[in-house]
């Protein structure tokens, strides 16, 4: 304990502070831009790294870390727009709510949910360290692609009374992702010969499409501000109300950070899906589910809470042994390398005080973050009364240069004009975009963990403990949904 104290007071000297700001204010700027993940500002600030002393680099990499999916959800909400790959799922309820003139409301409770979120996530960080190794063991190749098939069932819940057509998108957008080279062997599929789709097509890419382009094609043409409503409550009252909404749902926020942290713990799962899990699950949990998907606040509150969590997570097995969580813990990993730093069981022995700077930089990277956030939501929060027509040249300059950034390649704004006009047509037609869009995600990990499993076990892995309880609990959370959807058609509740 007098290592930690002494870390905290190590990192609030005020240089040391100053860059963990830097690092926050850079992230919340990322967070911002729609397209962009905080790896983009952590890779800018990498190189910084070199001339500073390890304890200011990591503070400052960990407060880019630690609050890009807070401002992400700016664009989500206000716009509809998925600020980056972990904000996805807030569009489902955020940008309704925005539509409906509690977009003060909406991000506000966001906020809240993603400051005590990402500080749980630090306290588990802390406390799992000493017992995370056996259970980081227990996760081979097949418990990672039953994990990956239960991301796919939450397919079922964001279907709503059209499950068939989920199952169709889900299905396509599997085959979308088969598309360029394969996870698991020397070849290229479906690429026609085009350089372009060697790769396979950029998620930012076919989010952005999906979601973005069809909401402003639908603005235009209805015309007026994005909120289509106007309660007579003012923006002051929308931030109050957001407060009460995370103190009301405070368990809420507790279940899914925790959740949050599971999924971040587990090496190659990431914030693509973190979201969608976490979103699904509320949705299935939740006795009255009429309102989700037309603007419940728990939609916005569960996927938020889980986002920045889940860094708290993805840290135990990058510190512990050096495998990281997810593509920003590789920069962190990168970043400890650089000063000369062996993670792993070294770390935990000979620079534990470095280990408490990494957990109390998370925490008060996500206080500082919200806090400043906050400050900004309520002004934000006025674009949504804005007219239109005024935003739109803004708007779809940040989707172009967010669609463009990822390959640099005209490949990329074809692409994303494909995708618009396929998100605009399903939405016209009221086919839900979620699944496909998960289905894209997962499609690499189902294959390549398909692969190794049955090359190392066979088909002796379906026995395994750990596989058998995934498949339990995915059976019941299917089973549920498929109940639920029928008797919510059959009592003619209609749903998301």
């Amino acid at each position: 304990m007098d290592i930690a104290v002494q870390a905290l007071f190590t990192l609030l000297e005020p240089t040391r502070l100053l860059f963990l700001l830097g690092g926050v204010l850079m992230g919340l700027t990322i967070g911002l831009l729609p397209g962009l993940s905080g790896i983009v500002g952590m890779a800018i600030l990498l190189p910084f790294t070199y001339a500073l002393d390890p304890a200011t680099g990591l503070a400052m990499l960990i407060g880019v870390a630690a609050v890009s999916n807070t401002s992400d959800t700016f664009p989500s909400v206000l716009m509809g727009i998925p600020g980056s790959s972990g904000s996805q799922a807030t569009v489902m309820d955020g940008y309704p709510l925005a539509q409906q003139g509690q977009a003060a409301r909406a991000l506000s409770a966001a906020f809240i949910a993603s400051m005590v979120g990402g500080v749980i996530g630090a306290i588990v960080l802390s406390l799992i360290v000493p017992f995370a190794r056996p259970i980081i063991l227990t996760f081979g190749s097949p418990e990672l692609l039953m994990l990956t098939i239960f991301g796919l069932s939450m397919v079922g819940v964001l279907s709503g009374n059209r499950p068939l057509l989920g199952l169709l998108a889900a299905v396509f957008g599997l085959l979308l992702g088969t598309v360029g080279a394969a996870p698991v062997a020397a070849a290229y599929r479906y690429d026609f010969g085009l350089l372009y789709l060697f790769d396979g097509f950029p998620l930012v890419v076919v989010a952005l499409g999906l979601f973005a382009l069809p909401e402003i094609i639908d603005l235009l043409v209805r015309g007026g501000a994005i909120a289509q409503e106007n309660r007579g409550e003012d923006l002051g009252s929308g931030w109050l109300q957001g407060v009460r909404d995370a103190i009301t749902h405070r368990w809420l926020i507790l279940r899914h950070s925790l959740i949050g942290v599971f999924v971040g713990f587990i090496p190659g799962l990431g914030s693509a899906i973190v979201d969608w899990i976490n979103y699904g699950l509320v949705v299935q949990l939740s006795r009255d589910r009429e309102k989700f998907g037309k603007g419940d606040i728990r939609g916005v509150i569960a996927p938020e809470s889980a986002n920045n969590a889940k860094e708290g997570g993805a840290l135990i097995p990058t510190v512990l042994f050096g495998i990281p969580g997810s593509a920003g813990m590789a920069i962190i990993l990168g970043a400890l390398i650089i000063q000369g730093i062996q993670p792993g069981p070294a770390l935990v022995q000979r620079h534990l005080d470095l280990l408490w700077i990494i957990i109390w930089s998370l925490a008060l990277a996500n206080i500082l973050g919200t806090g400043i956030s906050l400050l900004l939501s309520r002004p934000i929060a006025q674009l949504t009364r804005v007219r239109f027509s005024l935003l739109v040249p803004f708007i779809v300059v940040m989707v172009v240069l967010a669609a463009y950034q990822e390959t640099r390649s005209w490949g990329d704004l074809i692409a994303l004009l494909a995708f618009g006009l396929l998100g605009w047509f399903m939405k016209r037609h009221r086919m839900p975009r979620p699944p496909l869009l998960i289905g894209f995600i997962l499609s690499t990990l189902v294959e390549r963990y398909w692969f190794i499993s049955t090359m190392r076990y066979g088909m002796s892995w379906l026995t395994h403990p750990t596989v058998i309880v995934i498949i339990v609990i995915t059976i019941i959370f299917m089973v549920l949904g498929i109940v639920r959807s029928a008797r919510a058609r059959k009592l003619g509740v209609p749903h998301g």
